[in-house]
């Protein structure tokens, strides 16, 4: 498992959160992935017209694999076991991952 991979994790939500399998955008730095059991991800939704304003839209291509187009909804970040890794979809575009990464110093203000 490395940052910017794509995998489909089993979601377990409440209320607003997101539930079931899906794929989620691995959020954690490569230096934290080493020595931690539980994953930071940003889940992904083919609902593309359901766009809120900080939401990233994925185009599918071959790099990343997804179904079809998607948007990573950059507000529901979720920490995972990894037992709920199911498997690897394919990787984010560098660019795409960038600007997760400008969401991500917005989120938390850094």
């Amino acid at each position: 498992m490395n940052e910017g991979e794509i995998w489909y994790v089993n979601f377990s939500g409440k209320g607003s959160e997101y539930i079931g399998s899906r794929p989620a955008l691995i959020i954690q730095s490569n230096k934290q992935l080493k020595v931690t059991n539980v994953i930071s991800v940003m889940p992904l939704t083919s609902k593309v017209l359901n766009r809120h304003v900080d939401d990233i839209f994925v185009s599918k291509s071959t790099q990343n694999n997804l179904f079809c187009d998607s948007l990573i909804k950059v507000r529901h970040i979720n920490s995972f076991d990894k037992v709920r890794f199911i498997k690897k979809v394919g990787n984010l575009e560098p660019t795409i991952l960038f600007e997760v990464k400008l969401y991500i110093q917005k989120h938390f203000g850094v």
